[in-house]
């Protein structure tokens, strides 16, 4: 049984009354990070370091200050080990502590890479004692073949994609409307038990042929998901070239935004078109603005070119990716501090003008963006296939009548870690 569309997609929303809810396909999911104080995390590893040391150093009320409590962590606030980092060791920076930071902090554990929001690699202070919500059920299943999912925040008539993945672990965090959810595409570690509905791909192998994998099932979803207020749809083809193109489609996507993870090469624009620093950036940039007739992006008295106007235009929920992306590191580069925060406090420590690091992923996060703007119109043409109505559609009747949905409680929890030691607060330790 196919199902056709009966109905055009909702004004601005991208739903439509054939395809099904990405909750009901990927459906473990889990909430975005809650750091609950921004210092833990920034663009630049050397100034999260010094912000440790300054906490480290401090005692008693000034080191509470510092902290910027909640209810969730204080300075007196036990926490488990987050899963994957060694504790008890002997090198600076290899070990987070359990026990409560005032009275033992410990050295200050490497920063590890995660993805803040769409598209933009920071850094974060690994250790639970800081964090209020950092989600150990993403950490536990993290490792070397691990992707995750990232539904992007839903904003009425918005263009960009509606999610993105990555192999970094995601906060989760959206620049414009309710934060999506996290999706792995596994629920244990070393690629072991899908993230998909039980039945899932027995009925895309039956419709589609033997070879469809968890990997080209999130393909065709980065390919082909939709917006939706309620969460991403993803239209599902029972006609296996459509499939087949999407997911060739998918996979390129992906594969632009690993930035060579993976076994993959890192992002390369065709014929050697490549964007290079014209004029130096300054040591504390101010604003940046798009130089259409030449080409390219102005920093004050820097220059970047060739940069294309699909680079600069790219927008997640309705916000410009790069003019995000550089105010994050020019608000770190003069050391401004969040709204509500102290002004002498950590957000400020560690500022040391505009990095060369920050100018080699600038670069790149442009080469990202126009790679990414050059496979639009194939979204497009694959998206306009799907709304005609010649093109079959597996239907949510045709899933509920093979058993996928409704989706089994036990699906939407995480799986179980057995033989996993982990330490708790206190060094307490426990099997998962």
């Amino acid at each position: 049984m196919a199902a056709r569309r009966t109905a055009t997609a909702a004004a601005g929303s991208g739903e439509d009354t054939t395809a099904v809810e990405l909750d009901e396909l990927m459906p473990w999911s889990v909430r975005p990070l809650r750091t609950g104080r921004s210092w833990v995390s920034g663009p630049d590893p050397a100034a999260l370091r010094a912000r440790w040391e300054r906490l480290a150093a401090a005692e008693g009320t000034e080191q509470e200050r510092l902290f910027r409590p909640s209810r969730s962590r204080t300075p007196h606030t036990p926490a488990a080990a987050l899963p994957g980092r060694s504790t008890g060791g002997s090198g600076a920076g290899t070990t987070t502590g359990t026990g409560r930071f005032a009275r033992e902090p410990g050295a200050c554990p490497d920063p590890v890479r995660i993805l803040h929001g769409p598209f933009d690699e920071q850094w974060l202070l690994p250790d639970h004692r800081l964090i209020d919500a950092a989600r150990p059920e993403l950490w536990r299943v993290g490792d070397e073949r691990q992707l995750f999912a990232v539904e992007h925040g839903y904003v009425p008539q918005a263009a960009g994609p509606a999610l993105s993945v990555t192999h970094l672990l995601p906060d989760g965090h959206s620049p414009a409307g309710r934060p999506g959810r996290i999706r792995p595409l596994y629920r244990r570690p070393d690629a072991t038990d899908p993230n998909l509905a039980p039945g899932l791909l027995d009925v895309l192998r039956t419709r589609l042929g033997p070879e469809v994998r968890p990997q080209s099932v999130l393909a065709w979803i980065v390919a082909a998901a939709l917006p939706a207020p309620s969460g991403c749809r993803v239209p599902l083809p029972a006609d296996a070239e459509v499939w087949a193109a999407g997911v060739e489609l998918g996979r390129e996507l992906t594969r632009v935004q690993l930035r060579g993870a993976r076994g993959g090469e890192r992002p390369r624009l065709p014929g050697g078109r490549r964007p290079y620093v014209r004029a130096a950036l300054p040591v504390r940039p101010t604003g940046i603005a798009y130089d259409a007739e030449a080409g390219a992006l102005v920093i004050g008295d820097g220059r970047i070119s060739p940069v294309e106007a699909g680079a600069w235009e790219f927008t997640v929920s309705g916000v410009r990716v790069l003019e995000l992306w550089f105010e994050r590191r020019a608000a770190a580069a003069v050391g401004a501090v969040p709204e509500g925060a102290d002004a002498d406090g950590l957000d400020a420590v560690g500022a040391r003008g505009w990095t060369p690091e920050w100018t080699s992923e600038l670069l790149e996060l442009i080469s990202v963006l126009t790679l990414l703007d050059g496979l639009r119109p194939r979204q497009a043409a694959l998206r306009a296939r799907l709304e005609r109505a010649e093109v079959p559609l597996i239907s949510r009747e045709e899933l509920r009548a093979a058993g996928v949905v409704p989706v089994p409680a036990s699906a939407r929890r995480p799986a179980s870690v057995l033989g996993h030691q982990e330490e708790g607060p206190e060094g307490q330790f426990a099997l998962l």
